[in-house]
């Protein structure tokens, strides 16, 4: 992993074999990122992605292996319960220019990943709400 700093900008070039959402997370711990966004392309050899099921409350995830292209990757990043909460999501392209996209649960780098993270002064946290079934933005 490679990290360049530019004001509130980080650009973060993700090295083959890494997992994307754990370095994403490291960055932001090491560099005090509690609240920002973040967007970015790249070539994963293993995905997990899924999709939120509204009437059973469940995440329904399908983990991808071979070759694909991240294009792209969106998301925010927050806190829960102290800890950085990143909650993203993906499309992925096979070699047959298919797509396939949801919620990232994981991704491991097969060539390279680059991402733009935008931070925000400020902290949003996250609380789990019973009525939905997912963990909201709710003000610290």
């Amino acid at each position: 992993m490679k990290v360049f700093k530019f004001g509130n900008k980080f650009i973060i070039r993700i090295d083959r074999g890494e997992e994307i959402l754990d370095t994403v997370k490291a960055v932001c711990k090491e560099n005090d990122i509690k609240l920002g966004s973040i967007a970015g392309i790249g070539a994963a050899n293993r995905v997990t992605i899924g999709l939120f099921e509204t009437k059973t409350r469940e995440y329904h995830s399908r983990e991808f292996t071979g070759d694909y292209e991240i294009a792209p990757l969106f998301g925010i990043i927050t806190t829960m319960d102290g800890e950085i909460y990143l909650h993203i999501h993906a499309n992925i392209c096979d070699s047959r220019h298919q797509s396939f996209g949801g919620h990232l649960s994981s991704a491991i780098v097969s060539a390279t990943f680059e991402a733009i993270v935008t931070k925000i002064e400020g902290e949003v946290d996250r609380k789990f709400s019973d009525e939905i079934g997912l963990n909201l933005l709710s003000p610290v």
